[in-house]
């Protein structure tokens, strides 16, 4: 058996566009219409076009591999899953594929709007390559992942379209194939629907199937796939490493990566000093990108020569424009973490949680002080580190405005009588509760 779970060699696709068909006429118009057609602008063409959704793709998995597809919308991504998942033939080149495959590139593929859920997870599942005895197998684990329960028996047709979602996604995570393609699931759903399939994608990736995913969302490109392509009309323009792709893709696409780590020059003299400041994404990867929706750590390398007590460090995020979103001191945690620390190197890390600041660019300012009146000979540069964020999990994306970007608890209930206020009659309590 192979050990390339895929390999596309010179794949092209090509649509034919600018172009409509007349409607029928009479006779007279049809003649007049061909004795005519040359005469016309774009010849006998009659001005078609021909538009490369993909030209000379070429490309190999490994069995087991996680691999990522970046671009602009009209990349040519989902042109790319359509043409290796035999649903739209290539008009050159060839794909060749070792394993059962399945395709997520329409959440709710196969459903019914007059059948209920119970009936559409068999009916999508059958769509989608699944045998009755898998579903059944199945069943409870895709309701409980899709939380429809008690819409179960219920007709599709009334469901939101977030509840068509989750079941259309429940189905087809549930699968297992050997191959499996994924276009942009986490454009649709809630932001806890979104973490949840990301968690799920994870699970499929760490089972060894080979996965190719096409998202818009860096965080999650580099948070499951260790190796990229990136699509520039149609063509590959970079593959390889997700930490050297998508840095290449967001600097294209106009985006200042900004600064992810910095070295400060020694000072022998200082009682202590910060000799690198680094910003750290969820998994520990150095970083100029993250997402809103994931934690960000900052950290600083730390040189004690001399016990200091009192010594603090504190951090600031400011806009460009050095407005200050975000401020905290290690004073903040009690007891305080660098206070008196012994002679040598230490790691000082400030984590920024997630769903804390709004998408856009930061600078990061770390500094040290001491408590009191005590005169400590510190190094304090006001360091400058600098991210970008970035967000695809909700419906504004990088639209969204504002500083900060926290989940707020929004509740909802049915209200009782007190909550009701009854309007009182014109000139009857108008006056009562004014001040005099």
């Amino acid at each position: 058996m192979t050990d390339i779970a895929i390999r596309a060699i010179g794949l092209s696709k090509r649509y034919r566009i600018g172009t409509q068909r007349a409607p029928y006429g009479r006779l007279t118009e049809v003649l007049w219409s061909a004795m005519t057609s040359p005469l016309r602008r774009g010849g006998a063409g009659g001005g078609k076009i021909d538009f490369w959704a993909l030209r000379d793709v070429s490309f190999e998995v490994p069995r087991g591999g996680v691999v990522g597809v970046i671009g602009r919308n009209g990349a040519g991504k989902s042109t790319l899953l359509k043409v290796l998942s035999r649903i739209t033939e290539p008009t050159a080149g060839r794909a060749e594929l070792y394993g059962r495959v399945s395709s997520l590139l329409e959440v709710g593929t196969g459903f019914h709007p007059e059948l209920t859920g119970r009936e559409n997870v068999f009916l999508s599942g059958a769509v989608l390559g699944m045998s009755r005895a898998e579903i059944n197998r199945k069943f409870e684990e895709i309701v409980e992942f899709a939380g429809v329960g008690q819409f179960l028996d219920t007709p599709v047709k009334r469901y939101s379209s977030g509840m068509q979602v989750r079941l259309g996604f429940a189905v087809a995570a549930h699968l297992e194939p050997e191959i499996l393609f994924i276009d942009e699931v986490l454009a649709v759903g809630d932001l806890a629907f979104q973490q949840k399939c990301l968690g799920k994608m994870g699970e499929v990736a760490g089972q060894g199937r080979t996965v190719i995913f096409v998202s818009h969302n860096m965080g999650a490109i580099g948070t499951l796939c260790p190796m990229t392509i990136w699509l520039d009309h149609g063509q590959v323009r970079m593959s390889g490493k997700t930490s050297e792709v998508v840095p290449e893709y967001v600097r294209a696409v106009g985006w200042d990566l900004g600064t992810g780590e910095i070295h400060i020059e020694d000072e022998q003299g200082r009682q202590a000093q910060v000799s690198r400041v680094r910003v750290l994404g969820p998994n520990g990867e150095v970083t100029t990108i993250g997402e809103c929706s994931e934690p960000l750590t900052l950290e600083m390398l730390l040189q004690v020569r001399e016990p200091l007590p009192g010594l603090y460090a504190y951090v600031e995020v400011r806009l460009p424009d050095s407005t200050t979103v975000l401020m905290s001191e290690s004073l903040d945690t009690d007891p305080n973490p660098i206070d008196n620390l012994g002679v040598g190197d230490h790691i000082v890390t400030a984590t920024i949680p997630a769903r804390s600041l709004g998408p856009g660019k930061y600078e990061v300012y770390l500094n040290l002080a001491c408590v009191g009146a005590n005169e400590f000979n510190v190094h304090s540069p006001n360091i400058v580190a600098s991210f970008r964020l970035h967000d695809a999990n909700t419906l504004r994306g990088d639209a969204r405005p504002g500083f900060f970007s926290t989940l707020l608890d929004w509740r909802a209930r049915e209200a009782d009588a007190a909550d009701v206020t009854v309007a009182a009659e014109p000139g009857e309590g108008a006056a009562k509760g004014r001040p005099k």
